[in-house]
């Protein structure tokens, strides 16, 4: 079968950014390798879905409705043309029009790129295996932050480590932005 990719540019948004209500672990470099994707899928014009998460549930304190933190960052701001799909689940699938989208698209194979490592990005990949999609995770393109259990803090760091290595089990490739813009090209 054809790989026909997609680029899923997932809640790189103001929020996440310093000054933001949810700052996470050097999101700008993150958002710069994302960049880098977009660019090279634009200039090729391949298929692109921007997902912005929308936080609808009582007590949310980021990504709320009409805030400056809920939009979409400048570094990844989407085109006109481009797809934008408002989420409420850390599933970039689960209730909302993604699968639709994809199939309209004629995409089988999503890079996947975004924010949060640990939530959305490890949900929306699961889920798109479980959909029968194959799936790129660009590692470098991708942010997290510190978390807590039990008492102990977990560094942004080894959260991402964790988190890539559990999803090096689902995902049919993990990889930096240069490996993944080589491999694009090389096609």
């Amino acid at each position: 079968m054809k790989i026909s990719p997609a680029l899923l540019v997932i809640d790189i948004q103001n929020d996440y950014f310093p000054g933001g209500k949810m700052e996470l672990f050097n999101p700008e470099r993150g958002a710069r390798n994302a960049a880098s994707v977009l660019q090279y899928f634009r200039e090729n014009q391949l298929p692109v879905v921007h997902i912005a998460h929308e936080s609808l549930r009582p007590g949310a304190t980021f990504f709320l409705p009409n805030t400056e933190g809920q939009k979409i960052h400048p570094l990844v701001t989407p085109l006109a043309e481009e797809v934008v799909i408002v989420k409420n689940y850390p599933n970039s699938f689960l209730q909302t029009p993604l699968q639709k989208t994809l199939q309209e698209l004629n995409a089988n194979h999503l890079i996947i790129t975004g924010m949060m490592t640990h939530m959305c990005i490890d949900a929306t990949s699961r889920a798109a295996k479980d959909l029968g999609y194959g799936c790129t995770l660009v590692h470098d393109a991708t942010a997290t932050r510190n978390l807590v259990f039990t008492d102990q803090e977990v560094p942004a760091a080894q959260v991402q480590a964790a988190f890539m290595a559990a999803i090096s089990a689902i995902c049919d490739r993990v990889m930096d932005t240069g490996t993944l813009l080589q491999s694009l090209a090389d096609q």
